[in-house]
């Protein structure tokens, strides 16, 4: 065999192994500050470990599991040059849905398609990342990163991440602790949070014809920079609240809006009344509304609205569970009620107009 190095080669192809290398070490940094005690070794092995001993405390441990991803949002911190917010978006993403039955995060592992390697774009992303883990109270074992030339533009990426969590059997959250009388309770989010881009982009840029640095007055900063807005992580402020109030479900607001993801833990028989009277969402929404001359029911099945999640609580934690995520520094408020469903098909009503 010719021992020219003029045939093909794997970086010929695109792949730059030593770019990859480079951003690991780059990003150890971050990892080494987002870990838990139950974690074994460091970052570089084939697989990250977690010492499964520190369930035995559990009665009847049950182990949670999620993934997600940020979507198109991607997009726009590419398009800003800002890598280190997008990460707090996937953890959000993916432990705010373990939260949801009541579950610890424990620990997640991220996945980073690239067109091509840039080992400081890629150590700020993980940066993020590591800092949204340090936010949920859960580790960042481990991860992937993938050169994908000729399938990506050099400056595409996407991210993913799956993370595992862990809820005592008979603290289990979810629809069938809801009875009749609970009270809902709205958490506010921070602005989109990662859902609706595609919407979103194809408004205000195919449609209104907006530009990310163009100044708006109502946000208070450009058009970007509240795009960009990283998602509202809400898994320790929920475990707290399941500590200091008796909380019987909640629900992540995320892609479908509030009506469709609260139906998620309304159980058959019930219905759930939610006023939007009870709040006003930021301007962004408006923003879309108005550019993009979207109806109500396609906004508010494609937007949060404003709110994040949802605890639905008895009547007697209401006043607690309001305290505590005051003292947190979480804007909530009561939006409604449980009532039992009669002859109403949908789960869920949205009643009233948004308060100016």
């Amino acid at each position: 065999m010719s021992s020219e190095t003029t045939g093909a080669s794997y970086a010929a192809a695109g792949v730059d192994i030593e770019a990859g290398d480079t951003a690991v070490e780059l990003m150890k940094e971050w990892v080494r500050k987002a870990t838990r005690p139950e974690v074994v070794g460091g970052l570089g092995g084939f697989a990250g470990l977690f010492d499964a001993s520190a369930l035995k405390r559990y009665e009847r441990p049950l182990l949670a599991s999620a993934t997600d991803g940020v979507g198109t949002k991607v997009d726009i911190a590419r398009r800003m040059g800002v890598y280190d917010t997008i990460g707090h978006d996937l953890v959000g993403m993916v432990v705010d849905d373990l939260v949801v039955c009541g579950a610890e995060p424990l620990f997640m592992t991220d996945y980073i398609c690239v067109g091509k390697v840039f080992p400081e774009r890629v150590a700020a992303i993980v940066k993020g990342i590591a800092e949204g883990c340090s936010l949920a109270g859960c580790a960042l074992v481990g991860g992937e990163t993938a050169e994908h030339p000729g399938l990506l533009g050099v400056d595409e990426f996407d991210v993913a991440g799956a993370g595992t969590g862990v809820v005592e059997a008979d603290r289990l959250l979810g629809a069938d602790r809801i009875r009749k009388g609970d009270v809902v309770i709205a958490i506010e989010s921070s602005g989109l949070h990662s859902n609706g881009y595609s919407l979103v982009r194809h408004v205000l840029f195919d449609r209104a014809g907006w530009a990310l640095d163009r100044e708006v007055p109502e946000f208070g900063r450009t058009l970007g920079e509240e795009l960009l807005e990283p998602t509202r992580i809400y898994a320790l402020d929920c475990l707290a609240l399941t500590r200091t109030a008796e909380v019987h479900a909640f629900s992540h607001i995320t892609g479908g809006g509030l009506a469709n993801n609260l139906a998620r833990v309304v159980p058959d028989g019930l219905h759930a009344v939610v006023d939007r009277s009870t709040w006003s969402p930021d301007p962004i929404f408006d923003l879309v509304c108005r550019l993009g001359e979207v109806s109500r029911p396609e906004l508010e099945k494609t937007l949060n609205m404003g709110v994040g999640m949802i605890a639905v609580v008895p009547p007697e934690s209401v006043d607690v569970a309001l305290t505590t995520l005051a003292d947190r520094g979480v804007d909530a408020w009561v939006a409604g009620g449980i009532e039992d469903r009669g002859d109403r098909t949908e789960a869920v009503a949205l009643t009233g107009d948004y308060a100016a």
